[in-house]
């Protein structure tokens, strides 16, 4: 095509300028039927003749060439990101290294990631089965408008145990997050991590409000999602075991948080309270008790971690007390000590990360545990876990952990005072 009709339709989809240049080409005069459109697009500085101040219009014009004159006319401003020539020549722009946000932001508006992560688990002194699953997870995002997104999560848990296939999937993910003002909001279900997940990390039904950068306030109100397990009733030959899958970890929870930076200090204040709490230190509360539909919690939590280069050393302190643990007499305290050496990163291959912890918590200052280790009882445990990752390809990430975990309140009904946790797993991300 032509270079003086190429540019004649350049214009009539929406090229523009604010001055003319006087017979910018002496090969096109003012009469000619293109002498605007050149005139403006050269007053623009998007097209240039050549040295014998020619512009030679009867030229074919590649695409190329005219991928060329767009690239320019975006840098000088003449054209948006959104023009309809922008969308036309888009694959030529890239090859030229013209990056166009709003065509990048449409074709990201979902997205659809995942991981996989295979484990095998080994308990010692414990009268649990040992454990080998392997997890799928797909989440989908979508851009909703300029400040929500909407992000969903599928998961797939197959058992790898036994022979029968076992294997669930559920929608576990479901939520908006994004933007009122200066306000940040995520609400439905969405990941509950509380005080590093000391106190809680499983899925929650909320509302969740953020205020505030340098410190951040944080208000969260709603219910605390079903959790999965057993628990005995009954005494001796009499033991019954019944599931609780269907049971909420807790019914109706708030939560207020505070958090900010004091130099290489990261502190943390957290006061949660949860009613009917159904699991009180990770394990159902027996339905021979009156508190067989849970009982209240409140927990204060306060932590700071102070970060030098690579390593991190942290502490935190909790206050728990709930109406099954104060009638009983339980340690209401508890602390947790951690020392991390760097982070293993899925897309550098041969990073690796080191942790190790001590935790002391009683019963009523956990409700669902971030940690993969095991103990028994609605009395609160003691002891230690460390941990290696290591990324051994690029997104994919080997670990292996271990816990030694004693059970407080020196509960002997069970006779299984120690459990030591081996859980080795391998996570792939795409």
């Amino acid at each position: 095509m032509k270079k003086t009709l190429v540019l004649a339709m350049a214009m009539a989809l929406g090229v523009s300028a604010t001055a003319f240049a006087a017979n910018p080409f002496s090969d096109v005069p003012a009469g000619h039927w293109a002498y605007a459109s050149v005139a403006k697009l050269a007053a623009a500085g998007v097209v240039d003749g050549y040295p014998d101040g020619t512009f030679k219009g009867n030229n074919l014009m590649t695409r190329y060439e005219m991928a060329q004159i767009v690239a320019k006319a975006l840098a000088k401003g003449a054209i948006g990101s959104d023009d309809k020539l922008v969308g036309e020549f888009a694959d030529e722009l890239d090859n030229l290294g013209v990056r166009v946000a709003k065509l990048e932001k449409k074709s990201d508006n979902v997205k659809i990631t995942g991981n996989i992560r295979a484990h095998y688990v080994d308990y010692s002194g414990d009268d649990r089965a040992d454990a080998s699953k392997i997890r799928t997870r797909l989440f989908l995002s979508g851009e909703v408008n300029d400040n929500f997104r909407y992000v969903s999560m599928l998961q797939n848990e197959q058992n790898l145990i036994n022979n029968s296939g076992d294997e669930t999937t559920r929608f576990q993910r479901a939520y908006l997050t994004g933007k009122i003002g200066q306000v940040g909001v995520t609400a439905g279900r969405f990941e509950g991590f509380i005080a590093e997940g000391n106190v809680y990390d499983n899925r929650v039904d909320a509302v969740k409000l953020d205020f505030g950068k340098t410190v951040k306030f944080t208000a969260e109100v709603g219910k605390m999602s079903s959790n999965t397990g057993t628990y005995d009733t009954g005494v001796g030959d009499a033991i019954t075991s019944l599931k609780w899958s269907d049971n909420a970890a807790a019914g109706r929870y708030y939560r207020f948080g505070l958090a900010g930076n004091v130099g290489k200090v990261a502190l943390e204040a957290n006061y949660i309270h949860a009613d009917t709490v159904f699991s009180l230190g990770g394990t159902a509360l027996s339905t021979t008790t009156v508190y067989a539909d849970g009982a209240d919690d409140k927990i204060y939590t306060l932590g700071a971690n102070y970060t030098t280069g690579k390593t991190t050393v942290g502490a935190m302190y909790l206050k728990g007390s709930s109406d099954y643990t104060d009638l009983h007499n339980m340690d209401d305290k508890g602390y947790v000590l951690s020392l991390g050496y760097d982070t293993a990163k899925a897309n550098k291959v041969g990073s690796i990360g080191v942790w190790a912890k001590y935790y002391n918590q009683g019963a009523s200052t956990v409700i669902a545990h971030t940690m993969n280790g095991k103990y028994s009882g609605a009395f609160g445990f003691k002891g230690y876990g460390i941990g290696v990752d290591y990324t051994i390809a690029k997104n994919m990430v080997a670990g292996i952990q271990y816990f030694d975990l004693k059970d407080k309140d020196n509960y002997k009904a069970t006779g299984n005072l120690n459990h030591k946790t081996l859980w080795s797993q391998l996570i792939i991300t795409f």
